[in-house]
């Protein structure tokens, strides 16, 4: 399996990947993907293929931040139902974080289960002076790459596509 960076062409199987990934079918993930890509919020967007074929997909989107401060929103991340529980989802999240400290982003925000994102150091203890429409939820957490980043209140704002 190989990590690498998306590409105009595989736009189609990204979208078949998030659409087999999520419950309801993905369509709201995949307005979202695409959304990001249209306003040029997107920071990071890596694909895993397997020989030709697309398996997996993960996106950080630039923040809006007050103050400004240079933060990374993580998601959707999707990897199709053949190859979850096979460290696919763990090695595109390494990978797009790898991406995010060699770009300068200082944090990387997430609405995820907190079980999963844990494993990369993400935590809700993090995200608590951070701002945003999740605050309070245990679901939002935050990852500082550059030590103190979170230090001082910060309120995030997701790019539109999000809704």
């Amino acid at each position: 399996m190989t990590i690498r960076p998306a590409e105009p062409g595989d736009h189609g199987a990204i979208r078949e990947v998030i659409g087999a990934a999520f419950e309801r079918g993905g369509s709201v993930e995949a307005l979202i993907v695409e959304g990001v890509r249209t306003e040029g919020a997107a920071l990071v967007e890596l694909v895993a293929q397997d020989a030709d074929r697309v398996v997996g997909h993960i996106l950080f989107s630039r923040m809006t931040c007050a103050p400004p401060r240079f933060l990374a929103g993580l998601g959707p991340l999707a990897v199709h139902p053949e190859y979850q529980k096979l460290g696919t989802g763990a090695a595109l999240s390494r990978a797009g974080l790898d991406g995010c400290r060699r770009l300068g982003v200082e944090a990387v925000v997430v609405l995820g289960h907190p079980a999963y994102y844990a494993r990369f150091g993400f935590s809700a203890a993090s995200a608590r002076r951070v701002q945003s429409p999740y605050s309070g939820s245990s679901a939002f957490m935050a990852l500082e790459l550059t030590p103190g980043a979170l230090n001082a209140d910060t309120e995030v704002a997701y790019p539109s596509a999000f809704g």
